[in-house]
């Protein structure tokens, strides 16, 4: 790995597959589309105090999705301080702290990558758009499917779940003709 270049790919997989493997063995299969969800939960909590309640039932509210469950994700919203939330606290985070372990903000916004310099220009900015607004598209699919890629296709195919290989082939499937028309000039 050059120190200044990106991390192997090699190295990341195997990082990211163990961290995957001791997240099923000790806690539960990584699943985090939903933890957005509960965060809209959040805010709408504070912004209409009477959108969760607890009652001798337990958890329920007036959203059905956050009702949904027995209350599962009501509860979530209640009480933030769960596993799951915290774990998409901490990828944030994480995603911060590497960007300031690798140089600073302004080393960041200087470092557009050479793939992409060549088929969009130098734009730090109109990087980090392209790289919102594909973040958001995915998560908006993820949702309409139920899950997202960590869930349905990481944790998935660990689990030999046939769902998860279905859900991978189908990412790829889309990913690699997009990848092709998108990134049609080499670096």
């Amino acid at each position: 790995m050059h120190a200044d270049g990106p991390l192997n790919w090699k190295v990341g997989g195997l990082a990211l597959g163990l961290v995957f493997f001791l997240a099923v063995l000790l806690v539960k299969p990584i699943g985090v589309s939903t933890q957005f969800v509960i965060l809209d939960g959040i805010v709408a909590d504070a912004v209409n105090p009477g959108l969760v309640t607890q009652g001798e039932d337990g958890y329920t509210s007036t959203n059905a999705y956050l009702a949904k469950s027995g209350g599962k994700y009501a509860k979530s919203v209640a009480n933030p301080l769960n596993y799951s939330f915290i774990f998409v606290l901490a990828m944030a985070v994480g995603g911060f702290l590497s960007v300031m372990a690798r140089g600073g903000l302004d080393r960041a916004e200087r470092a557009v990558p050479a793939l992409w310099r060549a088929n969009f220009g130098d734009s730090p900015v109109k990087r980090y758009l392209a790289a919102f607004l594909g973040g958001f598209v995915v998560l908006y699919g993820a949702r309409l499917a139920g899950g997202c890629t960590s869930g349905h296709m990481m944790s998935g195919m660990m689990q030999t779940s046939l769902s998860g290989y279905i859900f991978a082939l189908g990412a790829f499937a889309a990913a690699v003709p997009v990848s092709l028309i998108l990134f049609k000039k080499e670096a």
